[in-house]
């Protein structure tokens, strides 16, 4: 499978965005007539430049308004034509799109369309050359690939073939399974982009909010094994018009791209055994059974505070490494990991980020097949020096510069804190009836959302939820859900737009994005509360109002708003149960914990996230003073 992605998906100059295409390894680059229109270099140095980073020219376009002209109009587009035949020979490159005539000068008539493609490809054969017709889903009068084809097999010519593009087709909501009688040698190309689901113009959706397969929520899958189908065995390309992305990076936004090719090709892969899609071998996506430990640096005066925080809320210290400054904090299936060490990574990241929930390690089925599929898909693997005796565990870099480790029960890493460390009986502990994690909130820049959400489902058995707006008093943050079916993983990323809100002013105080707070399970709120004050756990105070309103909101027995009231408990109801949350104030940078109790519910308490954010603000510190 070759890959290829057009340089409109990204942002900056041309020598700079072939620079990001070349090192995230794509095998092709698509090149936007405009991307050359404003590069001062000649069709030839342009043409060597690609060639020097080790890329083809998959293709050159777009040309426009084509088909169906009438005379003089019609005699001007041939002249255009023969215009780009001299630029694309000089580059270096065979294959142009046509994309369908939105002109309204544009007469309609398949014959006469297939008539101009057909003396079209005689003038491309005669140099060499090919020619792709693409089907825009807004073109005037040819707006489906089925018509496009009609007009491809029409003109009979072997230069003249099909450009399928996926948003064209799935956001007209065509049957894909149209595709599988195509013969492959009359695709030149596919083109390949997702979107999210919005009732807008067609135009004006495909213009702005294009995004990587497995991105959006357009069936890309679907598309992407009808044309498998067919036997089609050429470069897969992504054409991606996004307002976000032309802001981006240009580097972080190429390796999405290929990642997502990847992820595509693995998809059809185990969906179609039967078809020889040329796509790499990969092991499948990891099944998660739980977080094994999240784990925090930290420096060793600050390390007291956070571990009678830790305490409060009913850990006992269970063990302690053999040969480092690491202690592990356990209640239930949670464990909390304290690095105070003055070297390695955990410190780098300590000095950069101060305390932070720098690494967490999942509980996979296979964790050196986990840690292979990752590499596969374009993720960083993480490797530090390891003391003798102490285990190697398989792990990549993830959001924010963090690390992500895997673990499983089936190797010795499923036996890691028998080997490298020493238990501890810890008398003075009371659990709480903390359970286990119930979420991980992330907190990052929103631009970097969609990279992360792919990065997870690509990776992990697992789905996206809807995207939720999240109100904050100072803006709204962007919140979307990688969950499995299970609940044994829930990731919730949630997406700053500006520093002003809590979750950018936590990135502002940290020096980047990372996890911002843990949410523990127990199986009886009103209990663990009870049990956490008596431990010296003081709750996030919330406002009275709240309640009064929460009470006529859902027809509560005001008994029972009053025993929320007393435990600054959160509540909230959907169509599957009750939820009840209790936080934690803030905790240097803007970390901090909460407690949940599902009873049935699916959801995260979106509706009481201003309530929450509005009471952790009251902790927030003054602009310019330390930490805690």
């Amino acid at each position: 499978m070759k890959t290829s992605i057009a340089t409109v998906s990204l942002s900056g100059d041309l020598r700079s965005k072939l620079e990001a295409i070349a090192k995230a390894g794509f095998d092709g680059v698509e090149i936007f007539e405009n991307d050359f229109l404003v590069f001062d270099e000649s069709p030839r140095q342009v043409g060597r430049m690609v060639r020097d980073h080790g890329l083809e020219i998959s293709l050159f376009q777009p040309f426009r308004d084509f088909e169906g002209m009438p005379e003089p109009l019609r005699s001007r587009t041939f002249d255009r034509a023969e215009r780009k035949f001299d630029l694309m020979q000089e580059m270096g490159t065979d294959l142009v799109l046509v994309c369908s005539n939105v002109s309204p000068a544009a007469l309609g008539g398949l014959d006469r369309a297939a008539a101009d493609f057909r003396e079209l490809g005689e003038r491309a054969a005669r140099r060499g050359l090919r020619v792709g017709y693409e089907a825009l889903a807004w073109g005037r009068h040819i707006n489906d690939h089925r018509d496009a084809w009609e007009v491809v097999r029409r003109a009979d010519h072997p230069n003249v073939g099909l450009i399928l593009d996926s948003f064209h087709t799935l956001a007209r909501k065509i049957d894909v399974n149209s595709i599988r009688s195509i013969p492959k040698e009359k695709i030149f190309i596919i083109q390949l982009a997702d979107a999210p689901l919005i009732d807008m113009d067609l135009l004006y959706w495909s213009r702005h909010f294009r995004n990587m397969p497995g991105e959006g929520d357009l069936p890309v899958l679907e598309f992407m094994r009808a044309v498998a189908a067919t036997g089609y065995d050429d470069y897969l390309s992504l054409e991606i018009f996004n307002d976000q992305f032309r802001g981006g990076s240009a580097t972080a936004i190429s390796i999405d791209g290929q990642r997502s090719l990847l992820y595509l090709g693995d998809q059809v892969r185990r969906a179609e055994p039967d078809i020889a899609l040329p796509v790499p071998d990969m092991p499948a996506r990891s099944g998660v059974e739980g977080i094994a430990f999240i784990e925090f640096t930290i420096d060793e005066d600050e390390a007291p505070h956070l571990e009678a925080l830790i305490r409060t809320l009913g850990f006992r210290k269970a063990a302690r490494h053999k040969t480092k400054s690491v202690n592990v904090f356990q209640q239930g299936d949670i464990r909390l990991v304290i690095n105070t060490e003055s070297r390695g990574f955990a410190n780098s990241s300590y000095l950069v980020h101060g305390t932070s929930a720098y690494a967490m390690g999942l509980l996979v089925d296979d964790a050196r097949a986990a840690h292979r599929r990752a590499l596969a898909l374009g993720a960083e693997t993480f490797v530090q020096p390891v003391d003798e005796g102490e285990i190697e565990m398989p792990a990549v870099h993830g959001v924010g510069g963090g690390i992500l480790y895997f673990l499983d029960r089936n190797s010795d890493l499923g036996r890691i804190w028998d080997i490298e460390f020493e238990q501890i009986e810890d008398p003075i502990a009371i659990s709480a009836g903390l359970l286990s994690i119930d979420h991980i909130a992330q907190t990052m820049h929103y631009d970097e959302l969609l990279t992360w959400l792919l990065f997870y489902t690509s990776l992990l058995e697992a789905h996206k939820t809807p995207l939720v707006d999240i109100i904050d008093p100072s803006g709204i943050v962007r919140s979307q859900v990688v969950e499995n079916g299970s609940g044994s993983l829930r990731i919730t990323m949630n997406g700053a737009e500006n520093r002003n809100t809590l979750a950018g002013r936590f990135i502002a105080e940290t020096f980047g994005s990372g996890i911002q707070h843990l949410a523990f399970t127990t199986d009886d709120i009103f209990a663990t509360a009870d049990a956490l004050a008596a431990g010296g756990f003081v709750s996030l105070a919330i406002s009275p109002n709240y309640y009064d309103d929460l009470e006529a909101r859902f027809g509560l027995d005001p008994l029972f708003t009053e025993k929320l009231k007393a435990k600054n408990i959160l509540y909230d109801r959907d169509e599957n149960g009750e939820y009840f949350q209790l936080y934690s104030p803030t905790f240097s940078g803007g970390f901090f914990f909460e407690i949940v109790e599902r009873r049935g519910y699916r959801g995260y308490g979106a509706a009481n996230a201003i309530f929450r954010i509005a009471a952790l603000r009251k902790f927030l510190k003054p602009a310019g003073m330390p930490s805690a």
